[in-house]
């Protein structure tokens, strides 16, 4: 039968348990003397607690023993556990108990052996033993000191940030063909041939001029076109993100329990609150 350190077996033992941890608690005598501190708690290969691990402090002596769970009582209100009647001559005989020590049946049968009652005269075989052969020890059924918790659920309101989607700008280029117009002007020159007015008329002979070669120079100039591109600024694009706020509301069925005290018969019953430290 393999036991487990309370974290071992359950790293999130604390949130199982509601926030109480066992490991804090320090260990009085029914008559209200601190006797030492709880350390850990073992429990088996199904989760059941089976022993605690106490610091045992007499006078100035220390000693780490296991305690089996059904001679405690767990105060979460008072912050203790009660042991009835842990006396220093049994935390004397007690094996001592380190963290690298394999607990085995001969180990577990040398505790009980200390806390059972010496009346019990009860012979036990380690092939056939289950902890249900020791109720007093590991059964945590006293009739007399029960301590059970009222639960309720609450909503709890979080908010986490997700990724919903990303916009991405950029640019890409169009073309198109433009068309556009510009006036030019081209020269030519027109030769007319025309009858003179005086025709059939003698020239002078001293005026006469007969020559060869050429006679007339006239330059001709046309316009060309001039067509270049050039770059302006058609607009601005900002891009910036704003926040928007909405509130969101969400309902939920919860539960909560509430203690029914049932009697027969004309008995006082006295209940007090006591508002537990990690209530909030």
């Amino acid at each position: 039968m393999p036991l487990y350190k309370l974290a071992d077996f359950d790293p999130n033992y604390r949130e199982t348990f509601g926030g109480d941890d066992i490991k804090a608690l320090d260990l009085y005598t029914e008559g209200g003397v601190r006797v030492g501190s709880v350390a850990d708690a073992l429990v088996d290969a199904d989760g059941r607690f089976r022993y605690l691990v106490i610091d045992t402090q007499y006078n100035s002596s220390h000693k780490r023993i296991l305690l089996p769970i059904g001679l405690s009582q767990i105060d979460y209100n008072q912050r203790r556990v009660y042991v009835d009647g842990l006396s220093k001559e049994q935390v004397q005989s007690l094996p001592v108990y380190k963290d690298d020590i394999t607990v085995d049946y001969d180990y577990e049968e040398q505790l009980r052996k200390t806390y059972r009652p010496s009346s019990s005269g009860l012979t036990y075989d380690r092939d056939t033993y289950n902890y249900q052969q020791d109720p007093s020890l590991y059964n945590l059924n006293d009739q007399n000191h029960q301590t059970f918790k009222l639960y309720e659920e609450r909503l709890i309101a979080n908010k986490s940030r997700i990724k919903t989607g990303e916009v991405t700008v950029g640019k890409h280029i169009e073309t198109e063909t433009a068309s556009v117009s510009v006036p030019i002007e081209r020269e030519r020159v027109v030769i007319e041939r025309v009858n003179p007015t005086n025709a059939g008329t003698v020239v002078n002979p001293s005026e006469l001029k007969f020559q060869e070669g050429e006679v007339a120079r006239i330059e001709i100039y046309e316009e060309t076109p001039e067509i270049r591109k050039e770059a302006f600024v058609r607009e601005e694009v900002r891009i910036k993100k704003v926040v928007e706020t909405e509130t969101v509301e969400a309902q939920e069925t919860i539960r909560r329990e509430e203690l029914d005290v049932r009697t027969q018969g004309d008995l006082p019953i006295a209940q007090t609150d006591v508002t537990p430290n990690n209530l909030v």
